[in-house]
């Protein structure tokens, strides 16, 4: 009767010690049973498509930026003050249209003092020539010496070289006449004035810069290209194709030509500097433009996948594929370049396999997948044992 108070004690701890064991023996049934947390994952559905060598084209891409194909400087060939500006700054103009207006008054004197001095030598050539052949027979008779004679046909020669002389400084004067007028020497885009009316300019002198004059019809694009995609396109610029694409890749000038590559490579920047020329009627490009080259230089043989399909590790790219048994295989590829929204692959991968294209984030080497092709759904998962919810229940 002294141990009577423990007796509930005792039947609590058996009822509690019951119920561990039964708590432990669900654990381990829906452990082991299906659809329990021990079961293996399903096979994750994913996208494929098989590769096929095939004929792509050969394409590169870079940032260039636009260029005159002509850009002179407009200088001021005499001195003087400058009257007018007869164009408007940043207007197309014609070869040999007048930009500015030196004074020319002095000039014009120049051209007349010029023309009087030859009108003299002239006048001076017709005496000298008359008294030659007035000298001729009087020397015959001997009334006269023989060197009286030869120095009047000297005096007649010198008057000749006196008169071509002459001629000379006309020109001269006549051409700095004609300097006074500032014309474009070929048909352009106009700058930016830097000197105006009423500015004296000096010629062979920095103030004698009064504009800038930049032919941009054709234009020229210049960009560089690494010294390895380089040698895909040496020795074919004549067939080589050149584009300007705008960021959503579309082709805005086609039909450009290479007219420029560079003999040597940057040695910092391990690059060779290209350059192209487009038509450009409407000047829809100017001077100082970036825009995006792509060079299209013939056809490989190669595989195209999916940019998204291409992972990028420290060492080399690669890609998901699908093997034996529906199971993950990384494999390292070669990459060239882009075509459109696919990759150019030229190594590493087999005729016909299986690239997995999504879901990639989620791949582990090894892991068992369902693939199934694009736009194809993948099938329904398969239906749980029917004594599963028995087993949970339990």
């Amino acid at each position: 009767m002294t141990f009577a108070p423990f007796a509930p004690r005792r039947a609590a701890l058996s009822i509690l010690a019951t119920c561990l064991f039964l708590a432990a023996c669900g654990h381990k049934e829906g452990a082991q049973g299906p659809g329990g947390a021990g079961a293996a994952p399903p096979p994750l559905p994913v996208t494929v498509i098989e590769v096929h060598t095939r004929k792509v084209p050969i394409s590169l891409e870079a940032v260039g930026q636009a260029e005159g194909s002509r850009e002179v400087e407009i200088r001021a060939r005499v001195n003087g003050i400058i009257e007018k500006r007869l164009y408007d700054e940043g207007a197309p103009v014609k070869a040999g249209a007048v930009l500015f207006q030196i004074d020319p008054a002095s000039y014009a004197l120049a051209v007349e003092e010029a023309r009087a001095a030859l009108q003299q030598e002239r006048v001076k050539k017709e005496l000298a020539e008359v008294d030659a052949r007035r000298l001729e027979p009087l020397a015959r008779e001997k009334a006269i010496s023989e060197r009286e004679l030869d120095q009047a046909l000297a005096t007649a020669k010198q008057a000749t070289a006196s008169i071509a002389s002459a001629e000379a400084k006309l020109k001269e004067a006549e051409l700095d006449l004609a300097y006074t007028r500032v014309s474009a020497p070929i048909s352009g885009i106009t700058g930016r004035a830097l000197r105006s009316e009423g500015s004296l300019v000096t010629a062979n002198t920095d103030s004698s810069l009064l504009t800038t004059l930049t032919q941009v019809n054709p234009i020229w694009v210049r960009f560089p290209l690494a010294e390895a995609e380089f040698k895909r396109v040496r020795g074919a610029a004549r067939e080589t194709n050149v584009q300007l694409v705008d960021e959503a890749g579309k082709v805005v000038a086609d039909h450009g030509r290479l007219n420029f590559t560079s003999s040597t490579v940057d040695p910092k920047l391990g690059a060779v500097q290209l350059r192209a020329e487009f038509p450009n009627p409407q000047m829809k490009w100017l001077p100082g433009q970036f825009a995006k080259v792509r060079i299209l230089a013939g056809q490989q043989e190669a595989m195209l996948i999916p940019q998204g399909a291409v992972l990028q590790s420290e060492q080399s790219r690669m890609v998901m594929t699908v093997g034996p048994g529906d199971k993950v295989v990384p494999k390292p590829v070669e990459t060239a370049n882009w075509v459109g929204s696919d990759m150019v692959v030229t190594g590493g991968l087999a005729e016909g396999d299986r690239v997995i294209v999504d879901n990639l984030m989620k791949m582990r080497p090894g892991a068992v997948v369902e693939p199934h092709a694009p736009g194809e759904k993948p099938s329904a998962p398969a239906p749980a044992p029917a004594n599963a919810p028995a087993r949970a229940a339990k």
